[in-house]
């Protein structure tokens, strides 16, 4: 999206900030994303990661001024993974390639980071144009981010955004496991499960430039989503996880023994297994 029109950021001098951005075909909104970004943090060197695109994305923004990289292994939670990784500096900002997040609000964030100490700012989407966030996306995010607080802790109300600052801390600690579109799901999850410091800032959203398509399918990558939200409550939650699965499993067995128990009160037999 353009530019808010906030200032300039400009952090300590031996403060050293990375933007980075994984990116698949966004050939139509990467130099959108590299000039805003080097406009809101001049001194920030911005890095693309180009995931396997069979459009211009590399060129278009190697011309904007971005340091490009590739990560081969397909998949969002591959290209970040290789990111924190490869990267060195003091503070990192994730943002997607698709021109949909606020630059300018880049500054607000680290500002927030900094001045509380905190490890990790999200900067939770808000929708300044009408069709910039589907309502089968905002339902999803609502209902999944709605199962992480209850299991992990209310602190994050955008759990699936793209945009967020990070300290070198936590990207040197953080184990990255998921290959796609999950991976927002564990970067919310290992800071509430550490109780990290943690602050979550509105930031305007909006809609991809034309020709810009979104790689992310609504059914298929919240059903991965919400098996990474499973699959992370049982290592991380196991007693509710398996005494929820005990209590149903206990209350089927009843529901299917009862009508024996009640034929054996009656008659002192027992006819059938349930």
């Amino acid at each position: 999206m353009e530019p808010s029109g906030e200032a300039a950021f400009v952090p300590h001098e031996d403060v050293q900030i990375a933007v980075i951005g994984p990116c698949r075909n966004e050939a139509a909104a990467i130099a959108q994303v590299v000039e805003g970004f080097r406009a809101a943090l001049p001194t920030a060197t911005i890095f693309v990661y180009d995931n396997n695109s069979d459009d211009d994305t590399a060129r278009i923004a190697r011309e904007a001024g971005a340091v490009v990289r590739k990560e081969a292994l397909p998949g969002k939670g591959n290209v970040v993974r290789r990111m924190f990784a490869d990267v060195q500096a003091d503070i990192y900002v994730l943002v997607d390639g698709d021109a949909t997040y606020d630059a300018a609000s880049a500054g607000k964030l680290i500002q927030k980071l900094e001045a509380d100490m905190l490890d990790m700012v999200n900067g939770a989407r808000a929708s300044v144009e009408d069709d910039s966030y589907r309502s089968g996306h905002r339902f999803g995010n609502a209902l999944l981010s709605g199962i992480v607080a209850t299991i992990f802790g209310n602190r994050i109300s955008d759990l699936l955004s793209g945009y967020r600052v990070f300290s070198r801390r936590f990207v040197k600690s953080f184990p990255a496991l998921a290959g796609g579109f999950e991976i927002e799901t564990e970067l919310t999850v290992h800071a509430l499960e550490l109780r990290m410091p943690i602050a979550e800032i509105e930031t305007p959203y909006g809609a991809r430039p034309e020709g810009s398509e979104s790689n992310l399918n609504t059914f298929r990558d919240g059903w991965r989503i919400l098996k990474t939200i499973l699959l992370l409550t049982k290592t991380e939650r196991p007693l509710p996880f398996f005494g929820a699965i005990f209590a149903l499993l206990a209350v089927a067995s009843t529901v299917l023994a009862w009508p024996l128990v009640l034929t054996y009160l009656e008659t002192g037999l027992v006819p059938r297994l349930p």
